[in-house]
């Protein structure tokens, strides 16, 4: 006899992390657009004297961190709900706010975990293709939105097309949201992102009740490992979030990490803006060559290799360059190393000269 499993799981993929050259110190991962600097100095000091405590269960509620980030962000701390990485936070957003059936609206391509995420809380996903420049297509959106819809996801910038949503599109998205739909502003990649036109998830959160946003300590930060990351939600929202997290899920470590980047901001933005100017310049690289990209306001760039993908992203590998390819769209490229990022250009200079240019 077979055990009883939950025959739905079937037809859900399993989530697809980057992936890595394994021993081939000679490559780069740039796969899952992690920060490619090491970590400061003061957080790995700091976690170091932490050690001798885990075997001890963290506060769960982790009131030293949410009281900075309450106040940094001039919130009440019953606003901020943690969990472990924004994409576990996103999974508590669906599970406290719908029930089997109900539906959660997002762009595609966007964040491959959403759909997933949402088969698993028993919601049906529902996908708004993106425009012809790769960004989400509000007005679409706003069409798409029926009386099952509980929850709606923006990625800004978006994952894995870099492209962002601007204030004013947003507002009149949000014109035409029913007031009991929660929309999430899902800014992974916020620091990074340097667009003046560009809607800010903050302020929609002061101006709208039914707007909650979604920030990772992963990205920017550079804590990808330790798993942390948090929601500014509606208080109500907030508390069920904490109904639906993993108890402990946020482990004393990664409290005090967060804590110790947050202090040291100041050295972090030096690193961004490396990125960013890193980004820039392998865009402007490329489109000096010939090449049609995306534009990018991610710590990654974007390729929209159709059917020519997967020669493209073998060309990368060979060249020691891990990506990011999904098949019959495009390739997503972390943005890495000066001699990595010089990797990438020489090698898609060489092989989308021999194919037609792709937008």
């Amino acid at each position: 006899m077979s055990i009883v499993q939950r025959s739905s799981l079937q037809a859900i993929p399993a989530y697809k992390q980057g992936a890595t050259p394994g021993t081939d110190e000679k490559a780069f991962k740039l796969s899952s657009n992690e920060n490619p600097f090491p970590p400061l100095a003061s957080v790995t000091a700091g976690i170091a004297a932490e050690l001798g405590t885990i075997n001890q269960y963290p506060n769960a509620a982790a009131p030293e961190l949410v009281g900075v980030l309450a106040e940094r962000l001039d919130v009440e701390p019953e606003t901020i709900a943690l969990g472990a990485g924004s994409v576990e936070v996103a999974g508590q957003l669906i599970h406290a706010t719908t029930n089997p059936g109900d539906e959660v609206l997002f762009a595609w391509r966007s964040f491959e975990a959403y759909p997933i995420l949402t088969h698993v809380a028993g919601a049906t996903p529902v996908m708004v293709p993106l425009d012809s420049a790769g960004a989400h297509d509000l007005e679409a959106m706003a069409e798409a939105i029926t009386e099952r819809t509980s929850l709606v996801f923006i990625c800004n910038p978006n994952n894995p097309t870099g492209t962002i949503v601007d204030t004013a599109a947003v507002d009149a998205f949000m014109a035409k949201v029913p007031a009991h739909v929660l929309v999430v502003i899902d800014e992974a990649y916020l620091h990074f992102n340097t667009s003046a036109e560009t809607a800010i998830g903050m302020d929609f959160f002061r101006r709208y009740p039914n707007i909650a946003v979604l920030h990772t300590f992963s990205k920017a930060y550079g804590l990808a490992g330790m798993r942390i990351g948090y929601a500014v939600a509606p208080a109500a929202v907030a508390a069920n979030l904490r109904k639906t997290a993993v108890p402990f899920g946020v482990s004393a470590l990664a409290q005090r990490a967060a804590l110790l980047s947050l202090e040291h901001e100041a050295e972090l933005q030096t690193r961004i803006d490396e990125l960013v100017a890193a980004r820039e310049a392998l865009l402007g690289t490329l489109r000096a060559n010939g090449i049609a990209t995306t534009e990018s306001q991610a710590n990654f760039i974007w390729l929209s290799t159709g059917e020519d993908t997967m020669r493209v992203d073998a060309a990368l590998r060979e060249a020691g360059i891990w990506a990011r390819p999904f098949p019959g769209d495009g390739i997503r490229v972390s943005i890495g190393s000066a001699e990595a990022n010089a990797i990438i250009a020489a090698t898609l200079t060489s092989v989308l000269a021999e194919a037609p240019a792709h937008v």
